[in-house]
């Protein structure tokens, strides 16, 4: 346990923040399953739309250094590609 008054104030942030990050990684993770889903379904509309939303959510990540931006953008290359051989434009 922390003793000093801001080891325990970092602590509190620390808290704050891990569940910060913990919920824009599921966000980010689900928006990616609907763009995999929208591939399996052969929708090419939702596809579309799904995979401009996963880009962003990526990017924000990334961003936010929530992943590494190398991971967001090998992430985005593999969803784009996915993507193109199942008939949508990326």
């Amino acid at each position: 346990m922390p003793n000093t008054l801001s080891s325990k104030k970092r602590l509190r942030q620390n808290a704050k923040l891990r569940l910060r990050n913990r919920a824009s990684k599921t966000n980010m993770r689900s928006t990616l399953r609907t763009v995999r889903d929208a591939v399996k379904e052969g929708d090419t509309d939702k596809m579309q739309a799904a995979f401009r939303v996963a880009v962003k959510k990526l990017d924000q990540a990334a961003s936010k250094n929530i992943i590494h931006k190398n991971a967001a953008a090998r992430t985005k290359s593999r969803l784009s590609k996915l993507v193109k051989e199942a008939g949508g434009k990326a």
